[in-house]
């Protein structure tokens, strides 16, 4: 039975809302921030900084950021770890029971997100049905609700003592998969149990053999596991394509690192199927953006989803942070929120290309401390992943994982960059294959270009080989010992620790 047609009316609904954007971004926003305070205004954050006066202005956004510092997590760890241990209203209103763990601070120590009810409700799901909605209205032959969705979840695995407590810490995937509507749970493989193991060795197979004979139409993940889902399905099946397997697959909802360098290899695996790939920006701190136009890579901020957005133009003080009417087309901001888990004026550490203010449209351009700037160079992660994708393109090659470090002058030899590539198919000629990635990042960073004319500066980027399972067996020996979920090796790094901590 195809439930799309039914489900379709609800969804086109969700979908125009977002049209008048463009026009109300300033308005909306401004009723996020007046909600959000007015919310919080009881809890010890909103008492200290006086939320209900604020909420009570006709426009508080002023007087918000002259008095609400801007915070980074470590700034804000004590009060997280009171939340954890049953504090009530201390950055949010309430109990939470819900904590997005993700990679550690400059302390070496994890992360704790709260995610609170009202995250979970009106910011983390709603994204998700976004995501759906403009899937839906950009393919109306679509039939979407036919089959069954592969959602691909971490688990609550985590180094914390939480016996005798309600609350739970781990991936955020798996905080989403144990509370979602029941309902859910019948249209979607693997059941909760498996979706849940921490043990990806035992996980891999038993992911395995729950979906390997049903009809998935769509899949939801992060690309780098879920390629090694899809090629386990395809050799259990002892196929040669995933049309084998799941004929009315149509679509693939993704996010978490970029699709770009796993395009071609994604090709491959579903020749055959007429596919759809809906990037998505969902991280632990909330659901940030959708693909809403399957010819445009750029996302479309939400901006009605229980957060208030602040942008800091790169390489600026965060006092000179701008609201979204203060955005300028072209340039690249670090994101700062303020939201229901109780982050204030929190800066995430993620970087945005801002390519349209009307809407507001934005691509991922890379983590704050993803980058290298060892030579001057300022390569970003965002050029990263367009060259290796177009020389991927260009060669045939196709990559499991990656990361790129400076490797510094020694003696006559100048200093040079270090990409360390595990392939899943390697190209006939790497040293074609590192002279054309040297090429695509001197045509996408003029700094890049800058310092390696002439190879006065800078020498050519030389490419080493990973072995095999390398990149996984360093996610499982410095992400908490386990796989899966949002775990992913930083593609850039500005200096050697990552290489040196993996043997390289």
């Amino acid at each position: 039975m195809d439930l799309t047609p039914i489900s379709r009316p609800y969804f086109e609904h969700l979908a125009r809302r977002t049209d008048t954007w463009g026009m109300r971004a300033e308005d909306l926003q401004l009723a996020q921030l007046r909600s959000l305070l007015k919310r919080a205004s009881g809890c010890e954050i909103g008492r200290k900084y006086d939320f209900k006066g604020l909420a009570s202005m006709p426009d508080p956004r002023r007087e918000f950021a002259a008095r609400v510092p801007m915070h980074a997590y470590e700034d804000i760890r004590a009060e997280v770890m009171r939340m954890v241990r049953g504090e009530k209203d201390v950055l949010w209103r309430g109990h939470c029971y819900n904590y997005a763990q993700s990679s550690g601070t400059s302390g070496g120590k994890s992360k704790y997100i709260p995610i609170t009810p009202d995250s979970l409700r009106r910011c983390h799901y709603k994204g998700a049905a976004d995501s759906v909605a403009h899937y839906l209205r950009s393919n109306p032959g679509s039939r979407l609700f036919s089959g069954k969705a592969m959602i691909l979840g971490g688990s609550f695995a985590n180094e914390l003592d939480l016996t005798g407590s309600r609350v739970k810490v781990g991936d955020l995937s798996a905080t989403l998969i144990n509370n979602i509507n029941p309902i859910v749970n019948l249209f979607r493989v693997p059941e909760k149990r498996v979706a849940l193991m921490p043990d990806w060795s035992k996980k891999l197979p038993a992911l395995v053999n729950a979906a390997k004979d049903a009809n998935v139409t769509n899949i939801s993940g992060v690309p780098s596991w879920f390629q090694t889902v899809l090629k386990e399905i395809i050799k259990v099946k002892g196929v040669g394509s995933l049309r084998e397997v799941w004929p009315n697959l149509e679509v693939f909802f993704h996010g978490g690192i970029s699709f770009n360098p796993y395009r071609e290899e994604y090709t491959r695996l579903t020749e055959g199927l007429d596919m759809h790939y809906v990037e998505n920006y969902n991280a632990s701190e909330g659901f940030f953006a959708v693909q809403n136009d399957p010819a445009d890579p750029a996302m479309l901020l939400t901006i009605d989803n229980d957060i208030y957005y602040e942008f800091i133009p790169l390489g600026k003080r965060s006092d000179e942070a701008v609201d979204i009417s203060g955005l300028e087309v072209g340039k690249i901001y670090e994101l700062a929120i303020s939201s229901s888990n109780g982050l204030w004026r929190y800066r995430i550490g993620d970087t945005v290309h801002v390519t349209s203010v009307n809407p507001v449209k934005i691509v991922i351009a890379g983590r704050t401390k993803c980058f290298i700037n060892a030579f001057g160079e300022e390569l970003m992660e965002e050029n990263a992943e367009k060259a290796i994708a177009e020389v991927c393109r260009q060669t045939g090659a196709t990559i499991e994982n990656y990361t790129a470090a400076p490797v510094y002058a020694k003696g006559n030899r100048r200093g040079h960059h270090q990409w360390l590539i595990e392939w899943g198919q390697a190209p006939a000629d790497k040293q074609d294959f590192a002279r054309k990635l040297d090429d695509e990042l001197r045509k996408l960073n003029s700094d890049y270009d800058a310092k390696r004319s002439g190879t006065i500066f800078l020498d050519p980027l030389v490419i080493t080989d990973a072995a095999p399972g390398t990149f996984n067996h360093w996610l499982e020996t410095h992400g908490s010992g386990k796989l899966g979920g949002q775990r992913k090796v930083p593609r850039l790094s500005n200096d050697r620790t990552i290489l040196t901590s993996m043997g390289y």
